[in-house]
């Protein structure tokens, strides 16, 4: 183990080519997981993002052993990596006409997968892949806790279609009347077959339950269009 390690940290064209394949693995794998879901940050994305902070540690070593009396910073290459990746994390998340935020796992997988490139550029092998493997743990096994947990709690984002103005007030009295608070409370107007009113709310119900139950409840009640939870 111990050879492979200074395989990897040898000053070699074997020993980059090494850095960058291992930086690019990991970057595909972490990609695949966001291809499968339809994520606009994909393969190619995490595989460039990961190569190219590798290529900055990389150039900043290359820097240190050219010129090693300059007062060089290791990791200030590494530091503006980790700052300048957010544009791309910004690109990723978005806001949809329901007020619902998407893209926020991508982002952050986008920001560590420059992280985990940047200890593959500078050598350090254990750590690229010890967090390889917790991001492959948390994508594919805690995101379904996740869902498991977001699905009984006790609060609930909702998109709701009524089919006027009263049947919004009828709704909420309704709410009122089952001890639910609502908050975030917004109106659109939108032009479907027909004029129809939609809302986007925060609901709190008093104890924790299963939301397709709750979904199913508000559904029935008069007025009501349609309901979902986002």
């Amino acid at each position: 183990m111990d050879d492979i390690i200074d395989f990897f940290q040898s000053w070699t064209m074997a020993g980059i080519a090494a850095r960058l394949f291992l930086a690019t693995l990991a970057g595909v794998i972490i990609g695949m997981d966001r291809e499968y879901k339809n994520k606009g940050a994909g393969i190619k994305t995490h595989a460039l993002v990961c190569i190219g902070a590798a290529m900055a540690m990389i150039v900043n070593e290359f820097i240190l052993r050219s010129f090693p009396t300059s007062n060089t910073d290791l990791a200030r290459i590494g530091a503006q990596v980790v700052s300048g990746i957010g544009f791309l994390g910004v690109g990723t998340i978005i806001v949809t006409g329901r007020n619902e935020v998407k893209g926020l796992t991508t982002a952050a997988g986008l920001w560590v997968c420059a992280g985990i490139g940047l200890a593959a550029g500078i050598g350090f092998i254990k750590g690229t892949i010890l967090a390889l493997l917790f991001v492959i743990f948390i994508l594919r096994i805690l995101e379904p806790v996740d869902k498991r947990l977001r699905a009984r709690a006790r609060d609930m984002d909702l998109y709701v279609e009524f089919e006027n103005m009263e049947a919004i007030r009828s709704f909420l009295t309704g709410l009122r009347a089952k001890g639910i608070k609502v908050t975030n409370f917004s109106i659109y107007h939108q032009r479907r077959a027909l004029f129809s009113t939609t809302a986007t709310m925060t609901v709190k119900m008093e104890h924790h339950g299963d939301h397709e139950i709750w979904l199913h409840e508000f559904s029935e009640i008069p007025g009501v269009l349609y309901v979902e939870e986002i």
